[in-house]
């Protein structure tokens, strides 16, 4: 997904002389060409995120479209006062671009470690999230919303799915149609949800976007009575109120699969964190088994 990132913003900017990218202190080298082809339009801020993020609300204000990209934990818990006051109060827009998901930098321990991003950004109103499952995703959704009038987050991570989504920003996708549960499944956590439910008579309903969270299509899958299971690669949660919402007369049963709101202390590799805490296939369906009975 990073490589896509690069490429697609190379291919916006050379496009939309509005758009214009602050890095802080990573993936220079990677935006070298952009910063060749674009000198007055690429910057390396340095590590400087809140005052990054202030400075990309300027540049909003001037009719500008800020890229402000770094590490999640910089981004989006450092700085989450700028985006709040300077983006979500302003009502300006702006894109922001994490990597390192929840624990993708699992050897560097809780300062690397992100899983609360997208449980707290849900509380800036106007803000979007946005969770593409692999890089064709990402150009898909990026492309589509990045020049929109308010904040975007947009969620990148090592992991990446087996296969690409047809997806759209801000809509579900319906992948599988059964009568047990509806299973949701946010962003890159869709490869092992669609292994671990095969043979399950299940529906299987994928968000790209989480904010805005496409209440409709999910009213249309629910069937009184069923379960809901949200598969989601962060601190779980993060979307009961929004299903409370889009089925407001249902009496719902809502479970949760995802990282537990604990910190990571393991280290290893970001595969062997899947495997601990029950978010690999396997781990998936024993949980969905045990759920649905």
């Amino acid at each position: 997904m990073r490589q896509q990132f690069v490429t697609t913003v190379a291919s916006i900017m050379q496009r939309d002389d509005r758009v214009t990218l602050l890095l802080g202190d990573i993936g220079v080298f990677g935006f070298r060409h952009v910063f060749r082809d674009h000198p007055t339009r690429t910057y390396n801020i340095g590590i400087l995120e809140q005052s990054t993020v202030s400075l990309a609300s300027g540049l909003a204000m001037t009719g500008l479209i800020p890229i402000v990209h770094t590490i999640a934990p910089f981004l989006v818990e450092r700085s989450y006062e700028q985006l709040k006051v300077d983006f979500g109060y302003q009502k300006l827009g702006g894109n922001f671009v994490s990597v390192g998901a929840s624990y993708d930098y699992t050897g560097l321990g809780c300062t690397h470690h992100c899983p609360g991003d997208v449980n707290i950004l849900k509380h800036i109103p106007n803000m979007s999230i946005v969770l593409p499952g692999s890089a064709t995703e990402f150009d898909c959704l990026f492309s589509q919303a990045y020049d929109q009038s308010g904040p975007v987050y947009y969620r990148l991570s090592e992991d990446s799915n087996t296969f690409d989504v047809d997806v759209s920003f801000g809509r579900a996708n319906v992948l599988k149609r059964g009568d047990d549960a509806v299973i949701i499944a946010v962003g890159s956590i869709l490869s092992p949800v669609m292994e671990a439910t095969q043979g399950m008579n299940v529906t299987v309903l994928y968000y790209s976007t989480v904010a805005p969270f496409d209440c409709e299509t999910l009213a249309e899958v629910f069937l009184g009575g069923k379960k809901i299971v949200v598969c989601e690669p962060y601190y779980q949660g993060a979307l009961t109120w929004d299903i409370t919402q889009a089925l407001p007369n249902e009496a719902l049963t809502i479970h949760h699969i995802g990282v537990p709101r604990e910190f990571i202390s393991h280290y290893g590799q970001r595969e062997q964190s899947h495997n601990a805490l029950g978010l690999d296939a396997a781990g998936i369906r024993q949980r969905l088994m045990e759920l649905l009975g």
